[in-house]
């Protein structure tokens, strides 16, 4: 038996290092707008929020007044098109993701998504780096609901498509959002050191903090012991 029925991962700077595509966009509309690059530890510091908050936030650091709504709805819809080119050729699953979705799988453990993006390039970039068959529909991006993260309805959606319920389940996330989405929705969190964070990772709040997915499976245990 799985120590966990269901584990629900966010993506960007979760299961994946997706900031070399995110900036190869984003950059190309500072370029247009002859604003500076957004540079990758700038980044995971912006990353979050949703594609449209970043999108606001890179224009906030970076240009000299704030810009007129039309000016960010144009640039949010150039962001996107540029991404949804190359949503996953530059990105790749952090190390050991690939064997720690296995593990769990193979335990008999249902996975999902839970993630701000865009539901669209959500489904493109776990398609593109070959980890869609590991979440079948237990997939759901920020735009997907009326609601999302840290709204807990979005995680406990993502929950139900996997046929359990919050009391079975953890999340694996990587930022305050996450943190906030899990204790919303009164589920065990566990937060990875190397992802997008304006904060410490280890001041997140998280029930524990993982290094590496090697330790992924020991730390599900533990949480699971303490419930």
């Amino acid at each position: 038996m799985p120590s966990f029925a269901t584990v629900v991962f966010d993506l960007d700077g979760t299961l994946a290092d997706t900031m070399p595509d995110i900036l190869s966009a984003l950059n190309r509309v500072m370029a247009e707008e002859s604003l500076r690059e957004i540079s990758y530890a700038e980044g995971r510091t912006l990353v979050g929020g949703g594609a449209r908050a970043l999108m606001e936030m890179a224009l906030a650091a970076t240009a000299p007044g704030k810009l007129p709504e039309p000016t960010i709805d144009a640039c949010y819809a150039r962001f996107l098109d540029y991404y949804r080119a190359e949503p996953a050729v530059r990105s790749r699953p952090y190390p050991g993701v690939i064997e720690a979705l296995s593990s769990l799988r193979a335990a008999g453990c249902g996975l999902g998504v839970c993630t701000n993006k865009p539901h669209d390039l959500t489904l493109e970039v776990l398609a593109g780096l070959g980890l869609a068959p590991f979440f079948g529909d237990a997939v759901l991006g920020g735009d997907a609901l009326d609601v999302r993260k840290p709204d807990a309805r979005h995680l406990r959606a993502v929950i139900a498509r996997a046929g359990t319920a919050a009391g079975t389940s953890a999340m694996v996330g990587d930022s305050e959002t996450d943190v906030a989405t899990a204790r919303a929705a009164n589920v065990p969190v566990i937060a990875v050191s190397f992802g997008y964070t304006a904060l410490a990772p280890a001041d997140l709040g998280a029930d524990a903090l993982i290094d590496h997915f090697g330790e992924l499976g020991d730390t599900l245990d533990r949480l699971a012991g303490k419930r």
